[in-house]
């Protein structure tokens, strides 16, 4: 069963040896410090072996020409023996098809596809409008609040109880859902504090979703996930474990990535004020700037695959049933592959040259949604707002996985 462990104190990313350096550690992306760690990597390992951590040992792929090559092989590096560095007895391990190969990964992935299909996201597009409208005209003027709970967490939380069709009132059970599934034992505010605790609260959930189920079976199909995953064909007959990964992937996915690209991208904007002020002079810009929002926070920092076989890659050799960690908060700052990255650019030439969604069989199935609702809300934000101030540093998620911002202070001049 996995729980917390004791992790020793950081160093400095520059002097400590390389067979030191473990770049899956959670306090890197909590404190905002992990730049200078993958720069490191990609100038001196940039596939690099770290044998001990709290996850074992694994491999770090942390260029952008290198994550694509492991992307674009799923014959040789697996999704299914997960996706995450986490190693998880197979009594807690909840099937879902992003952690599948192909046949069974495209056939699954294929019934959940048509709700983001193009038809339906122009049907989608006005009521998230209407709902950002809402969400941004009932925020306060000239006092703090937290824009992750009042903005980034509702506007998403609402439109995933659209995908679902989940009662509307109780919205916020899949915001708590998604959090525990991805929740760090070691983290001291985690929502849960071992597997055992975790599965319990997921099963909850499974609970609470299957009457829908059962509801959906039995009526004609309709536009919703439920509906879809009731009346496909490789997915109607799942077990209740498969069902139940197969939600968690779907709120996660509809969730967490949406969430902090909407948190992100505010934050980026109050780093850089000169793009901002570029923005407000020119919101034609918005179309391109939410993909360089998405590739400046880059909300899974990494996706795991485990070697099939053994393969050289950059001058070192991975052994069959090696963990390979595709780091893609590193491939997205990679100086050889995007100029100037760490630098925010509203204008930027090409700005979908990123890798925040993956590539290959596993790219995001909701990239188009996740795209149309940041650009909606800031299209909604400045037809308002001349300025949205960042008062204080974000608060940020415990994880290597999820990149995240789970609070942010900010306030509308009146």
């Amino acid at each position: 069963m996995n729980a917390p462990v004791s992790l020793e104190p950081l160093g400095d990313p520059w002097a400590t040896p390389l067979d030191r350096v473990n770049v899956s550690d959670a306090r890197l992306f909590r404190d905002d410090i992990w730049y200078d760690w993958f720069a490191r990597l990609r100038r001196d390992d940039p596939v690099h072996y770290t044998a001990e951590s709290e996850f074992g040992p694994y491999w770090s792929v942390t260029r952008y020409k290198d994550i694509m090559h492991v992307e674009t092989r799923p014959e040789v590096f697996s999704s299914a023996s997960g996706i995450t560095l986490l190693t998880q007895p197979d009594e807690y391990r909840t099937p879902m098809f992003i952690a599948m190969d192909p046949p069974k990964h495209d056939v699954q992935r294929n019934v959940v596809s048509p709700i983001v299909a193009p038809e339906n996201l122009a049907r989608m597009a006005g009521t998230i409008r209407q709902r950002a409208a809402t969400i941004l005209d009932g925020l306060p003027r000239n006092e703090t609040f937290d824009w992750v709970e009042r903005v980034s967490i509702e506007l998403t939380t609402q439109m995933l109880a659209t995908l679902f069709d989940y009662p509307f009132e109780r919205r916020r059970d899949l915001t708590y859902w998604s959090n525990v599934a991805v929740t760090n034992f070691n983290d001291p505010d985690s929502l849960v504090k071992n597997d055992d605790e975790r599965l319990d609260e997921l099963r909850k959930m499974a609970t609470a979703m299957m009457p829908l189920w059962n509801e959906r079976v039995n009526a004609p199909p309709r536009p919703d996930l439920i509906s879809m995953l009731a009346h496909g064909e490789s997915t109607r007959h799942m077990d209740p474990m498969e069902f139940m990964g197969t939600c968690i992937l779907l709120i996660v996915g509809g969730n967490d990535t949406t969430r902090n690209a909407i948190s992100g991208g505010l934050w980026a904007l109050h780093n850089f004020p000169d793009e901002y002020s570029k923005l407000r002079d020119n919101p034609g810009l918005i179309p391109g700037m939410v993909p360089e929002i998405i590739r400046w926070q880059t909300p899974i920092g990494y996706m795991r695959r485990t070697a099939l076989s053994d393969y050289e890659l950059g001058g070192k050799t991975i052994r069959a049933g090696d963990k390979v960690a595709m780091w893609y908060i590193s491939g997205n700052r990679d100086p050889d592959a995007i100029p100037e990255p760490n630098r925010f650019i509203v204008d930027r030439p090409r700005p979908r040259q990123h890798l925040s969604f993956g590539f290959g069989i596993h790219r995001c199935v909701g990239n188009r949604l996740a795209e149309l609702q940041l650009t909606i809300l800031w299209e909604e934000i400045l037809k308002r707002f001349p300025v949205i101030e960042v008062v204080e540093k974000p608060k940020r998620t415990y994880s290597a996985f999820v990149h995240g911002i789970t609070a942010m202070m900010v306030r509308i001049p009146a």
